[in-house]
């Protein structure tokens, strides 16, 4: 079976970068992974200055339209390190988070879609043909939490 993910106001909207869920990464507390995700794009870059603005972003939605104004330069590695940055921040975000680690660790070994109908790389696309990372992100998530509580489970066992 699939679940697909898209909307917070959704089943399983948790899954979604928008979700309200803080995180805190290298001492810095961001409101949502839209926040961090967008904010990192130009660390390093020209137009670092960009950085706080979206930090300080009254929602995600917001976080994102200035992560993607298409005249602002990205860090030179962006394409390199953006899904491990997007990675390290959903799992910042699941450990972080107990009710919705709870939420993804019942979904099984099912297979997680973001079920985005603009975005073939993060989500699946309109046609379904999409890449995905966002789901593969949150399945690799599932599994790296699930060998955590079981190395828990033993070191107190």
């Amino acid at each position: 079976m699939t679940i697909y993910f898209y909307k917070v106001w959704q089943p399983y909207g948790c899954f979604s970068n928008f979700s309200l869920h803080p995180i805190e990464i290298e001492g810095v507390y961001w409101p949502t992974v839209e926040h961090y995700y967008q904010a990192q794009k130009f660390v390093g870059s020209d137009d670092a200055v960009i950085i706080p603005l979206i930090h300080a972003a009254p929602t995600p939605d917001e976080a994102a339209a200035l992560g993607r104004c298409s005249t602002r330069k990205l860090r030179p590695d962006w394409e390199i390190v953006k899904i491990d940055v997007m990675r390290a921040a959903v799992l910042k975000k699941f450990l972080t988070h107990p009710e919705i680690r709870e939420v993804l660790l019942v979904t099984g070994d099912e297979v997680l879609v973001e079920n985005s109908p603009t975005d073939y790389f993060w989500g699946c696309g309109a046609d379904k043909t999409g890449q995905n990372h966002l789901g593969k992100i949150l399945m690799s998530v599932r599994e790296e939490i699930r060998q955590l509580l079981f190395l828990t489970a033993i070191t107190n066992s």
